[in-house]
């Protein structure tokens, strides 16, 4: 068994088609990669949620303080996405860490899409005064996700492995 968090060396063949193998079995593996990313979805999807509300309900929503407390939800989220899949593989945490806020990043998007059309802003999907992303924020949110699920994997692997010893 490989240090909890370093990649695994390929030492077969995959087993099918898009199987990347290590020593210890898959590196990519779903079996921890959706259940981390289904835990970010919800936290983000949460945030979003109340996000929403909050916007549509308060009078100086921009200039308050939700907006940065929502948006440290969301990094949560990623981080959760991370330690959830980092702790249901922990000889391949930074890989499925990474994958796993990625994901989530990827399946909330939709998410996003919906909620714009519900609150019926009548702009542009990407430009206009309140877009659902703004180009740079698509990319940042991709970054971001993938670090902080590498962040949550590889802590998650090492509590794994102390606990192991």
């Amino acid at each position: 068994m490989g240090r909890p968090g370093a990649a695994a060396v390929v030492s077969r063949a995959p087993d099918g088609p898009g199987d990347v193998v290590g020593d210890d079995g898959p590196i990519v593996d779903p079996r921890a990669l959706v259940p981390g990313a289904l835990m970010g979805l919800v936290v983000l999807v949460a945030a979003s949620v109340l996000d929403a509300i909050l916007d549509r309900n308060l009078d100086d929503y921009d200039d308050s303080g939700w907006r940065y407390a929502l948006f440290v939800v969301i990094l949560v989220g990623y981080f959760a996405a991370g330690y959830v899949a980092g702790r249901r593989a922990p000889e391949a945490a930074l890989t499925n860490g990474a994958l796993a806020g990625t994901l989530t990043f990827v399946l909330w998007v939709p998410v996003r899409i919906l909620i714009w059309v519900a609150r019926d802003e009548h702009e542009a999907l990407f430009t206009g005064s309140d877009p659902v992303f703004k180009p740079g924020q698509i990319f940042g949110h991709l970054v971001i996700a993938s670090a902080l699920g590498m962040l949550g994997g590889v802590i998650a692997s090492r509590i794994a492995a102390k606990r192991s010893t």
